[in-house]
């Protein structure tokens, strides 16, 4: 049902947004107070449909989740082929910033207590994801463009969530955190997992034929970073290693504490986060981002 429901969102070119089973929605998020302390992961949304994704939450450790930085474009849906990214990913989505044009509880929401990052002297904005989300693969191109828009004291980073067990998120997961610690999260290679989810079908985890879910396992994933350069045999055992798994558990427990329940989900210095849905598009989304980041910058006295 939920990938009947997605197929048509696409159809629609709707603003869809992966989110948890039984999320609260971003306004009961916010009232709700965390508990956990965690660390940022590494490296670097429009129709109001919501696409069914996370669950337990996930996130990466304490400062390597809001620190890590790495470009990222993605791959069009198998129903949108023919829309090339180029073309989306060169729309500037940085509109002017305009002090009453946000309000705090709709647009975007305070986390409390805010996270610390791991680039204390720079304003962090950080991306919750999944390769396996379909609302992930329509905003990555205009991540993109974000990301290469910010001013030099703003830093692009990922975070990848697991929460859809059901849609294999969690191998993707720790693949991520795979190319993390063996420092091959390129921006290249992070287009390319789109890609491969999305539009060629090599990594894809559903059937539209069939209707039947699929798994590619991480040793498909590695067969996939080998034709980057790759050695597949490390990237398995890394992907399994104590060290990746730790930091899947911190990942999890930030994206708990950022109070994110569906994604994208954007979280700025650790102490805001909205969705494309609540910025109001994609456009919107690049204008609310700047204006957050230009507001934080000004507190810490930082300049362009």
């Amino acid at each position: 049902m939920i990938k009947k429901l997605f197929l048509a969102a696409l159809l629609t070119a709707g603003l869809a947004a992966c989110s948890s089973p039984q999320a609260p929605t971003s306004s009961q998020a916010a009232q709700a107070p965390a508990t956990l302390s965690t660390t940022p992961a590494t490296t670097p949304a429009a129709a109001s449909t919501i696409h069914s994704t996370p669950a337990p939450g996930s996130s990466t450790a304490l400062n390597p989740v809001l620190s890590s930085t790495v470009a990222v474009s993605a791959g069009t849906s198998p129903v949108q082929q023919t829309t090339k990214r180029s073309a989306i990913s060169g729309v500037p989505v940085l509109a002017p910033a305009d002090t009453g044009r946000w309000v705090e509880g709709k647009n975007y929401f305070l986390i409390q207590p805010a996270q610390p990052t791991s680039h204390p002297d720079k304003v962090v904005v950080t991306e919750v994801f999944s390769w396996a989300c379909p609302a992930c693969n329509r905003f990555a191109p205009f991540a993109d463009a974000i990301r290469r828009s910010l001013p030099k004291y703003a830093v692009w980073t990922y975070l990848p969530a697991g929460f859809r067990p059901d849609e294999d998120w969690p191998v993707f997961q720790r693949a991520y955190y795979a190319a993390v610690a063996m420092g091959v999260d390129t921006p290249k290679i992070h287009d390319a997992m789109f890609n491969a989810i999305w539009t060629t079908g090599e990594l894809a985890t559903y059937n539209p034929r069939t209707r039947r879910e699929l798994r590619p396992g991480i040793e498909n994933i590695a067969k996939f970073y080998a034709k980057h350069g790759v050695n597949a045999g490390a990237f398995v055992a890394t992907a399994k290693s104590f060290a990746v798994k730790a930091r899947v558990r911190r990942a999890d427990q930030l994206i708990k504490l950022l109070g994110v329940t569906a994604t994208p989900t954007i979280v700025v210095n650790g102490k805001y986060r909205f969705t494309v849905g609540d910025a109001g598009g994609y456009q919107q989304t690049g204008a609310l981002v700047r204006w957050l980041a230009q507001r934080d910058a000004a507190i810490m006295h930082l300049k362009q």
